[in-house]
């Protein structure tokens, strides 16, 4: 079911060539530019600090279970620095510029940078900031709806590598001792 007819290709081509400095945003673009900018820095700074936690922890993990965590959390780190990579190539197809000041990352992130101090604390850690990354998306998505295809889909994608995370992280907590002594 279609609510709006399809643009004639006279119109289109007069459109594709006004305003060609702005890139892949064209007349057709219905989302409020500004706000999915800010949100897609947001998400971009969030990726970012998970990056970074995700890499401490890699190199901080022992004990007896550490070789299997460590390389989760380093599997997880790449994985969201891909996700950070996906998301500065937007802003800019956008026509924004990203940001990755270290001076605000953790102001703009919605994920928090909780060192952890043993394997169970940085597992829980990074957890809480899947379950964070994912409803944050989640947000975003119903948030975006319709108005910008693209990006919602690129969300879409991103959100299902994070609940594929958390769900990784839920497995690893369950497979340990609880007397933190043995982790």
């Amino acid at each position: 079911m279609h609510t709006k007819p399809l643009t004639d290709v006279p119109t289109l081509r007069q459109q594709a060539r006004h305003h060609v400095d702005q890139g892949a945003v064209t007349a057709g673009y219905t989302a409020d530019r500004a706000a999915i900018l800010k949100l897609l820095d947001a998400a971009l700074a969030t990726e970012i600090v998970c990056v970074l936690r995700y890499r401490r922890h890699y190199f901080l993990a022992r004990g007896i279970h550490s070789k299997t965590v460590a390389d989760e959390f380093l599997m997880h780190s790449n994985e969201e620095l891909s996700h950070a990579d996906l998301l500065a190539e937007r802003i800019v197809q956008l026509g924004g510029e990203p940001d990755f000041s270290p001076d605000s990352l953790t102001r703009r992130s919605h994920a928090e940078y909780v060192a952890g101090t043993s394997l169970i604390d940085m597992i829980k850690e990074n957890l809480v900031a899947e379950r964070i990354a994912i409803d944050s998306y989640r947000d975003m998505v119903l948030y975006i709806g319709e108005q910008d295809p693209t990006t919602r889909r690129l969300l879409e994608t991103i959100l299902a590598v994070e609940e594929e995370h958390a769900d990784d992280l839920s497995d690893l907590l369950q497979g340990l001792p609880l007397n933190k002594s043995e982790v």
